[in-house]
């Protein structure tokens, strides 16, 4: 009952008042440069200023958007901006093939009459039922109308419908009732050509599926050159601080070793000897030292686990697990050495979230594979309050954009959570 009271019924209304100028706005321009492109092409001037209109319809379809925002709260994302090729036929070609203006132009051309229905609904609802409620004051201050009727009879009345007159204070109460009843299906009304308004407005002035997917690849594309970017600086520091460092250790300590294994040769001196032992032993363990960085560095690119497929490596993830794992690995096929590298990575990283966060007592792990889809779940009984937010999460799900894949969060607060990978076999 308090809904044509409410702020968003007012938008509305509002949205049908506003929409309409700008509704004939955009009919007029769109018109106007079809047919001016249309006439003005025997004296070849027609096509450029056509191909620069697809500016102005572009810049119309903004507007809409931007009216659908503030006044219907919804947001519709811009298509890819419009870029004019170079020359005179450049920009012909780019602006006259133009897809979003064309979808553009269809919308203006229909908002027309859907803004001129929206209009008269809000309106005729609104202010007709403002003027049923105040029929009996009408009545009262005598602004009704007067009539003969067809037997001589001279009525006052606020309306009528045919041989039905509303002249008796009864009747005028009976407007009233139809004012409220008006006034509360007014906003109802209105959203039926709204709905339609809203779904035109989001396929034809927004971006299709093939630019949102480009952008989405684009997107992918540098976050992936970044990651790279970010990972052969890491490995270029670990190798300069860590492995070669120790290695230049290691190749000094033998020198000196050499040469103080070379003295105590010459003088017979044990001193020499025991010096020369300690300094082999120091290479020996600057040696073994290097070797386990180098192993870890190389284990951080490409898991040893990962030979032997991923079904051996997440048994190996969930042996060295602090919490029990239940794993379970249901594959057709073995996937493409990209794909089971992010898998891998992927389980890593959430079995470490719940051994630091969940606070559990058991871990679900299933790995199926369902048709053209590879789907990793990881759930576990603790206290959930898991979310994308920042985090590891955030990271996992920019790494799986790089392989069109999608991370799901469930875990409401207290528990159980389950987060859930999916990825494209063949991305």
């Amino acid at each position: 009952m308090r809904e044509p009271f409410s702020g968003g019924a007012w938008r509305e209304f509002l949205y049908a008042l506003v929409a309409l100028p700008v509704a004939v706005a955009g009919f007029v321009f769109t018109a106007a440069s079809l047919v001016a492109g249309a006439i003005l092409t025997v004296i070849l001037v027609g096509l450029p200023l056509f191909a620069l209109s697809s500016y102005g319809v572009r810049w119309l379809g903004a507007v809409n958007r931007s009216l659908t925002r503030r006044y219907l709260g919804m947001r519709v994302a811009p298509p890819p901006r419009l870029l004019l090729e170079p020359g005179l036929v450049g920009m012909v070609r780019s602006g006259v093939g133009d897809r979003p203006s064309w979808r553009a132009r269809g919308y203006l051309a229909v908002k027309l009459p859907m803004a001129i229905v929206e209009f008269v609904v809000a309106i005729v609802l609104r202010l007709g039922a403002v003027w049923f409620v105040l029929a009996p004051l009408q009545w009262a201050a005598n602004l009704g109308t007067e009539t003969v009727d067809d037997h001589g009879m001279v009525r006052h009345y606020v309306l009528n419908f045919g041989s039905f007159y509303f002249d008796t204070w009864p009747k005028t109460f009976m407007l009233v009732g139809f004012g409220v009843v008006a006034w509360w299906i007014a906003p109802w009304a209105l959203r039926a050509p709204l709905y339609l308004d809203r779904q035109l407005i989001a396929d034809l002035l927004g971006p299709t599926s093939l630019s949102i997917r480009v952008s989405q690849l684009e997107r992918s594309r540098a976050e992936v050159i970044d990651d790279a970017d970010a990972q052969l600086q890491r490995i270029e520091r670990d190798l300069h601080d860590g492995a070669q460092a120790e290695l230049v250790g290691l190749a000094m300590k033998l020198g000196l070793a050499k040469e103080k294994l070379a003295a105590a040769g010459r003088a017979g001196d044990d001193h020499d000897l025991v010096r020369a032992r300690q300094l082999v032993d120091d290479a020996h363990r600057s040696a073994k030292l290097a070797i386990t960085e180098l192993r870890d560095l190389v284990r951080g690119i490409h898991p040893p686990a990962l030979d032997e497929g991923i079904e051996v490596a997440l048994a190996t993830l969930s042996a060295r697990s602090s919490i029990p794992v239940d794993l379970t690995v249901t594959l057709a096929a073995r996937p493409s050495p990209a794909i089971e590298t992010t898998i891998y990575f992927c389980a890593a990283e959430l079995l470490t979230n719940v051994a630091k966060h969940a606070r559990a007592s058991i871990i679900h792990v299933e790995l199926v594979q369902g048709g053209d889809l590879l789907r990793l779940s990881v759930a576990d009984d603790g206290v959930g309050g898991a979310h994308l937010a920042g985090g590891g999460l955030s990271g996992l799900a920019d790494r799986l954009n790089s392989v069109d894949g999608q991370l799901e969060v469930s875990s409401p607060s207290g528990g159980p959570s389950v987060v859930t990978v999916t990825i494209p076999l063949q991305p």
